[in-house]
């Protein structure tokens, strides 16, 4: 399903000459704002990830569990692509890319009508403070745990740790040799599929019709291949 949004860049005022007269100045920054804003088409991945115009971007701080895991019988991946799908309707979204991660998505702190959406999916429960890279979510995670709210109200696997099971699974199974993901083509075009997907097991890869195996999510992106779209 397609959000059409608002994505809002901002010009840094301290960038700009200060004004002789505060009237034209004022009007020259107004000027200079709305240039810069455009309507953006965004997109869930996951509960962690957006697409806003064709642009992969990871949220910062977090890890979400994937589409196709599940917390004790409960759909966590699937339920946090949902939330991070509320968070978002209806709502101007803006991220602030603060790098790159391996796969050329921008690691970008996000924000739906002001609310910070990493800070409100893991004070909710839909994702893990991503420890590793970052210590700025911790203590909404530790309240959401004592809390039981979401993914801690039954026994759970970090999302790193599925997709690295996931990962070992499939690795045999591929024809080309350590490369696991799924190039499939089909009326939505040219789609990857991972093996912690939910799409994964039914997908079959012709490759006399073009399909292909890829060794990353990079290779596969490279090649215009993109991530499914979530719902």
């Amino acid at each position: 399903m397609a959000l059409y949004l608002t994505e809002k860049i901002q010009t840094e005022s301290s960038l700009l000459p200060r004004p002789a007269f505060p009237l034209f100045g004022a009007f020259l920054t107004l000027g200079l704002f709305l240039a810069t804003m455009s309507v953006a088409q965004v997109r869930v991945i996951d509960g962690d990830t957006l697409e806003i115009d064709g642009k992969g971007y990871r949220i910062h701080g977090i890890d979400a569990p994937e589409i196709g895991q599940k917390c004790g019988g409960w759909h966590c991946g699937k339920e946090a692509a949902n939330e991070l799908l509320s968070l978002i309707a209806g709502q101007a979204v803006q991220c602030e890319a603060l790098d790159t991660d391996r796969y050329g998505r921008l690691i970008a702190i996000c924000r739906a009508g002001g609310t910070d959406l990493g800070q409100a999916l893991v004070e909710r429960g839909f994702a893990w403070a991503y420890r590793e890279y970052s210590g700025d979510y911790v203590p909404q995670e530790d309240k959401a745990r004592s809390a039981r709210l979401g993914v801690w109200q039954s026994n759970n696997q970090p999302p790193w740790e599925f997709r690295k099971e996931r990962w070992r699974e499939a690795i045999n199974q591929s024809p080309r040799e350590g490369c696991p993901i799924k190039g499939n083509i089909s009326q939505n075009g040219q789609i990857y599929h991972t093996p912690w997907s939910p799409w994964y097991n039914r997908t079959k890869i012709n490759e006399a019709k073009g399909e292909r195996w890829f060794c990353d999510e990079l290779e596969a992106v490279q090649a215009g291949w993109r991530a499914p779209y979530w719902p």
